[in-house]
This record gives structure tokens, sequence and C-alpha cells, in this order.
């Protein structure tokens, strides 16, 4: 009994410290701003403004998710509910649990917003608002805003013209200002409001309760239309639904930062 109790203990601090490995999972610090967002925030209302924020510094990956399933096999592939997954949830995974060892590193990707915005909250976290996502992918290496940067802008239009392929491993592009890594060039991302995005006709913004709306006559408020890459990534992001999963979209979590005042 005493070596069972000793083994217990042993698996049981294990369980923590695997716990704990997931849910401290490396998230970089990013400063608040005011900025010119591609999607107005009001009627004649361009600026939008994001407090201090943490961001995961790169996507979730397959591996990372699978962990997630070890504790909540709720959201295993062949035990999610229909309502918050579609049939293509997490398909090409080997099996319901793991995901095969050729892909563990890459972005996870064929899961929907529900079971992206579950994984956040098992690490006490969220999904990113439009307007965090937006101004953290607007830094380069050495710039907190590059989109006036001809050279930068058309490294976001060279990825948008590759055709679909492999997905390369988490952390395979180069850190921006902030440490982030594959806001380009890697997947596309699922964000917390990505139903409420598009400016309607009839002067709802983007922060009206009415949150099941999808692209309509909004699309022709955007600002900065010379923003392609951007505008793209909204219009696929507006024409989801929630239990929604394509091949190519992947998510990353945030939290607010209270380490220092707003």
């Amino acid at each position: 009994m005493k070596y069972v109790a000793i083994g217990l203990l042993v698996a049981a601090i294990a369980g923590v410290a695997h716990a704990e490995s997931n849910s401290q999972r490396a998230m970089v610090r990013v400063g608040g701003a005011t900025f010119e967002s591609v999607l107005p925030v009001a009627p004649g209302k361009t600026k939008a403004t994001v407090n201090h924020f943490r961001l995961d510094t790169t996507p979730v990956s397959n591996a990372d998710f699978a962990r997630f399933l070890q504790s909540h096999p709720e959201w295993r592939r062949d035990r999610v509910a229909r309502l918050f997954a579609d049939d293509a949830y997490l398909t090409h995974w080997s099996t319901e649990t793991a995901a095969g060892e050729q892909i563990a590193r890459q972005p996870v990707t064929q899961v929907s917003w529900y079971a992206a915005r579950a994984y956040c909250k098992s690490r006490k976290a969220r999904l990113p608002t439009w307007y965090e996502w937006e101004w953290v992918a607007a830094a380069s290496a050495t710039a907190a805003d590059a989109r006036q940067n001809a050279a930068w802008r058309q490294q976001m239009l060279d990825w948008y013209a590759k055709p679909s392929g492999k997905l390369a491993n988490v952390g395979s592009t180069p850190a921006n200002l902030y440490g982030v890594r594959d806001l380009h060039g890697v997947v596309w991302e699922w964000v917390e409001d990505f139903n409420g995005m598009v400016v309607s006709g009839d002067s709802r913004s983007q922060s009206d309760p009415d949150t099941t709306r999808f692209c309509g006559s909004g699309a022709l408020s955007m600002e900065q239309k010379d923003q392609y890459a951007i505008l793209m990534r909204i219009a696929m992001l507006s024409s989801l639904q929630a239990k929604y999963t394509t091949a190519a979209l992947g998510f990353r979590c945030a939290t607010d930062d209270v380490s220092t005042s707003k």
C-alpha cells in the first residue's frame, strides 16, 4: 500500500505539472493603443482603442490541443456535440485523441470557434478581439505600426498569393516587435468577435448586441482599402458560423494585462 500511495502521489504531481505547463504557455505583453482600424468602430469613427493585453507568441498547436482533450474529452471529435462543431472537426487527426507525430507541431486547424474558446477558457484565457489581433498584427520586427511600409505590406500580399499547402510548424516565422510569431503566413485565426465584425448599412456598430449578422452592405464602409490582406481576413471571418471548421483556420489565446493600469 505504501508503494501504491507513493505512485499515486508521483502521478498526481506529474499531472499538476503537466496542467501548469499547458496553462503557462508563453505569452507576451502587447501595449495598448488608439489606432486607425480598417474596420470602423462606428459610423464616422475610424479610431479603435485597445488596452494592454497579453497574447500567445504562437498559434495553438495540434500537440497543445491534444493535451487539452485529455482533460476535456467532451471536445474529442467522436464526442463533441454537432451544435458546437461541423462534420469536418479534427477529421485530419490520426485518432480521436492524437493528431499524429508528423503534424503535432503544426497549428491546430479544423477547430470551431466554440472549441477554440473552450481551450482558451481552460487556460483562464480567451480569444483575442479583432481590434487586439489587428493591432498586434500591424507590427513589424522594428515598428509597432508598419502598415504604411510598402515592403512589409508586400510580404503580406505575397502570402495571400501563395497556393495553400502543408502548414508550417508554429514559431516558423520571424517574431514581430512584441515577440509574437505566425500572425501572417501560417494560418487564419479565430477572434472572439468574428461574427460581429462588419459595420452594417443601418448604422449598427461592431459592439452592437446583434452579433448574428454577416457581411452585407457594411463591407463598403471599411477604411484603408489598400490594406487588402487584412480586408481579406475580415471577409473570411465574417462569412463563418461558430461551428464551422476549415483546414487553414486556427487560433491563439489572449488575456487582459492586469500588471499595469489601463
